[in-house]
């Protein structure tokens, strides 16, 4: 748990005077609407610093607890996410988005298993949210069970206008290598909002991971433009660079999800 190692929680709130609850208040909405833009346009490591700074004004914000896990798994790092969950469930034992997301680290960390138990806790309310769903569906799509289809259309029937989910499971399906679907969401996704700098990236990631080089870079220029600056830019581009042959893109297929192992 490098990324938050100096992160302190204690009860700030009990001898804070009316002022200052407000004030912080006030404050962790700030940081939490500028997090979820920051993850929305590409920018994970601030949105993950502005995560964690809501912590830092209040340990028992479950949105920040959710965002950060999150964000460390779109960071390539399953390991840590799933250790901030723990973290976090030690708080809320039965908040269903933090089951979920436990549930996703497991998966890419290669426990099925115990991603499954998980994710079967997580569904077990009366209102099941689309981010649940969107859990459960990455969960059964890496052990290949075709009620992944149904959990990914529960997600984005709960949000038809909302290009979140798509893109998520989009770019869950690049990461258990269904190129073909990836593909196909990305798509979806890109119909509901073609400004979206990181739909553009994730298409071009799609368009490459199945061989379409050509529709790729051409789908990278889109994202250049909207977002020159795209901190996700960079990756993809260095991808694109890459000479070698198709067969050598399986090989390296983890690398190119964020740069990393």
């Amino acid at each position: 748990m490098s990324r938050f190692s100096n992160l302190e929680f204690g009860d700030r709130e009990a001898g804070a005077r009316p002022h200052q609850t407000r004030a912080a208040a006030d404050e962790e909405v700030r940081l939490l609407a500028e997090a979820e833009r920051e993850f929305r346009t590409g920018y994970f490591e601030p949105a993950l610093r502005h995560f964690a700074r809501v912590l830092e004004v209040n340990p028992r914000s479950v949105p920040a607890w959710t965002g950060q896990v999150r964000l460390l798994l779109e960071l390539g790092d399953p390991a840590e996410a799933g250790g901030w969950a723990d973290k976090a469930l030690e708080q809320f034992p039965e908040e269903p988005e933090l089951l979920a997301l436990k549930a996703v680290a497991l998966t890419r960390a290669g426990d099925a298993e115990a991603a499954l138990a998980f994710s079967d806790a997580a569904v077990r309310g009366v209102e099941v949210a689309p981010a649940v769903w969107l859990a459960r569906g990455e969960v059964l799509l890496a052990r290949r069970e075709k009620r992944a289809e149904y959990c990914f259309a529960k997600a984005f029937t709960a949000a038809p206008t909302e290009w979140l989910w798509p893109w998520l499971a989009s770019r869950a399906g690049l990461f258990h290598r269904q190129f073909a679907r990836a593909l196909k969401l990305a798509r979806q996704a890109l119909g509901l909002d073609e400004t979206a700098t990181v739909l553009w990236l994730q298409l071009a990631r799609c368009q490459w991971a199945m061989g379409l080089a050509v529709e790729a870079r051409q789908s990278l220029a889109h994202a250049e433009q909207l977002d020159a600056a795209c901190p996700e830019i960079v990756p993809v581009r260095e991808a694109l660079q890459v000479p070698g042959s198709w067969s050598g893109w399986v090989g390296r297929w983890r690398r190119f999800w964020h740069g990393g192992a």
